[in-house]
């Protein structure tokens, strides 16, 4: 049997609001093929989803509306391999402190995310911050705007980054669980590509496995 081919993957960016554009740009440059996801039947066709930084609550109202919100849950129920950076850690956080009442999650990551855990837009800042994608490279400079912070992360779930001195140091801004990666900061809005090179290689392997269970499945029919 001929074993399928592995071509580019197709990694969607939820395009209801928030820096939609940027991070496009920054898939595009790990190879990917990168699109705007605002329908179901967008967000069928991708290998990959990207929740860019915006507000939360619109987002998720706005994935409500389209029709998306239910979607979005099976599909990350169905291990599709999913970032969000910022407001998009918000939205796949299980659990939320300092939310509006009623404000809906996609949910997925085990754990606790506070939000606007640094403060109002004007507390935003930049820092250096360490970063363990596997591959090293040091530490990553970061930007945060209105950003949540991790307060609990569960057993299954790999820290990534944590913020290093000052007030806020050892907090927790990175986290991976399975296909799925958050991230605090917005590494969309910097030069360093890490998080998104990191994220369009974990699309790749799950793309990879897809096809081998595919592939013996054939063999075990034939």
């Amino acid at each position: 049997m001929t074993r399928p081919v592995i071509g580019v993957p197709v990694i969607g960016v939820l395009a209801l609001q928030g820096d939609v554009r940027e991070h496009l740009a920054a898939v595009r440059d790990q190879g990917a093929e990168a699109l705007t996801v605002r329908r179901q039947e967008e967000l069928a066709g991708v290998d990959g989803l990207v929740l860019p930084g915006g507000e939360s609550t619109t987002i998720a109202l706005l994935a409500e509306r389209f029709g998306l919100m239910d979607p979005l849950r099976a599909a990350v129920r169905g291990g599709l391999p999913v970032y969000g950076s910022c407001a998009g850690m918000i939205l796949l956080a299980d659990r939320l402190l300092d939310a509006p009442p009623g404000q809906e999650t996609i949910g997925g990551l085990d754990v606790t995310v506070r939000r606007n855990a640094f403060g109002r837009q004007a507390d935003s800042f930049e820092s250096q911050m360490s970063f363990d994608d596997g591959v090293g490279g040091g530490p990553l400079h970061a930007v945060f705007i209105r950003a949540p912070w991790v307060e609990e992360a569960g057993e299954g779930v790999t820290v990534l980054g944590r913020i290093v001195g000052g007030a806020a140091d050892g907090r927790i801004v990175a986290v991976r669980q399975g296909n799925l990666v958050a991230t605090s900061f917005h590494p969309e809005l910097t030069g360093d590509r890490r998080v998104h090179a990191l994220f369009v290689d974990i699309v790749r392997r799950s793309l990879a496995e897809k096809a081998g269970t595919a592939a013996g499945n054939e063999r075990g029919l034939s």
